[in-house]
């Protein structure tokens, strides 16, 4: 009897001993495309330590030499396809930074086999593609992360504890959001991003998708998860010469039971913005950039009474996409339906998105049943 609890109790030490070990190891990670140039987030995030990126997949070999030159890895981590990085590295996860309608080909890959992913926002190129995704993820019971910019603004989570947690301003009545820069050819970049960036279907749409999708992310979020009664929206093109085939201007109203929200994506700001306001019954917060945020509030008919904040960055590993994959992915974090990344949030983003896509067809309000 004591043999036998005595070697329980080694047995017992060795498994919990191998899986801590395991929790702390770098989340091996693939990079499925470089025709993103977010793509340049994840090579500078490896350096943190909680992900070690063990290939990448990229047929255009001159583009993957060129990042191999800027970023210093080997052109023997570039394969040809999902299949032979997957079988020579065994990744526990990847992250997609292909085009938009590249996404369901990497989950339909992926999931499966019980590989993790992470997609550049937005989560699909339409809602077709979304409810696919959705259904393998589930299905497989992986992680299926969205990344934003703006999931890792400290004044971005400072408004929501504001608003949703202290009650500030009261409740919600009005949020415009606004998003976007100049446009992808005035900002110039790169040919591979640029190519598919303007492409209808490898984009799904130009603003209203690129830019777009933020507001309705974090909309999503501010409001519990919930869907709007009804989405109108207009899209047209200010720069047709640059944006031949898509649309550069979008707005787009969402209607909610107490409250309606503002998006505001578009390739015609002169100055790049991500920016936000959210006004209550008796203030406004205005979360002015990552690290920028105001609250005013009301005195009288036009008065106010205001406090700044100049914010620190979140936390590790709240503070960076590829740290929260792997906390993730680990079970270090747990993701709720209505974080800005979950899967949940993001379907609501693609009903939005495509009933804005429609309403702007149309020219009608588009009622979500």
């Amino acid at each position: 009897m004591k043999v036998y609890r005595i070697h329980s109790y080694l047995f017992l030490m060795l498994f919990l001993s191998t899986n801590v070990f395991a929790k702390h190891q770098p989340l091996r990670v693939g990079v499925i495309g470089l025709t993103h140039t977010h793509v340049h987030w994840i090579f500078g995030s490896e350096e943190r330590g909680d992900i070690e990126i063990v290939g990448i997949v990229e047929t255009n070999k001159e583009l993957a030499q060129r990042y191999a030159d800027q970023q210093g890895y080997s052109m023997d981590l570039v394969f040809d396809s999902m299949e032979e990085l997957i079988q020579a590295k065994k990744p526990e996860a990847v992250t997609a930074f292909g085009t938009i309608y590249e996404h369901l080909a990497v989950v339909e890959k992926c999931a499966p086999l019980g590989i993790h992913v992470m997609v550049e926002k937005p989560l699909a190129v339409n809602l077709e593609h979304a409810r696919k995704m959705a259904d393998l993820a589930n299905r497989h019971n992986i992680h299926l992360l969205t990344n934003y910019e703006t999931t890792w603004y400290p004044t971005n989570h400072k408004a929501y504890k504001l608003v949703k947690k202290e009650n500030t301003i009261g409740d919600i009545r009005k949020i415009v959001v606004r998003d976007g820069h100049k446009g992808p050819k005035k900002i110039g970049i790169n040919s591979e991003f640029l190519d598919w960036l303007t492409d209808p279907k490898e984009n799904g749409g130009g603003a209203v998708i690129d830019f777009g999708c933020y507001g309705a992310n974090l909309a999503t979020w501010l409001m519990d998860g919930k869907r709007p009664k009804s989405v109108t929206a207009i899209t047209t093109q200010l720069q047709p010469e640059n944006n031949p085939e898509v649309d550069d201007e979008a707005i787009i109203l969402l209607e909610y039971a107490q409250s309606v929200v503002v998006i505001h994506g578009s390739w015609n700001w002169p100055i790049g913005r991500k920016d936000m306001e959210i006004y209550g019954l008796t203030g406004v917060v205005y979360a002015d950039n990552r690290h920028d945020l105001r609250v005013r509030i009301s005195e009288g008919y036009d008065g106010f009474n205001e406090e700044a904040y100049e914010l620190e960055e979140r936390s590790a590993p709240l503070d960076d996409p590829f740290s929260y994959f792997a906390a993730v992915v680990r079970g270090d974090v747990a993701v709720r339906p209505t974080d800005l990344s979950a899967l949940e949030n993001n379907m609501v983003v693609m009903e939005i998105l495509d009933a804005a896509i429609r309403s702007a067809n149309n020219g009608e309000k588009v009622v979500l049943k």
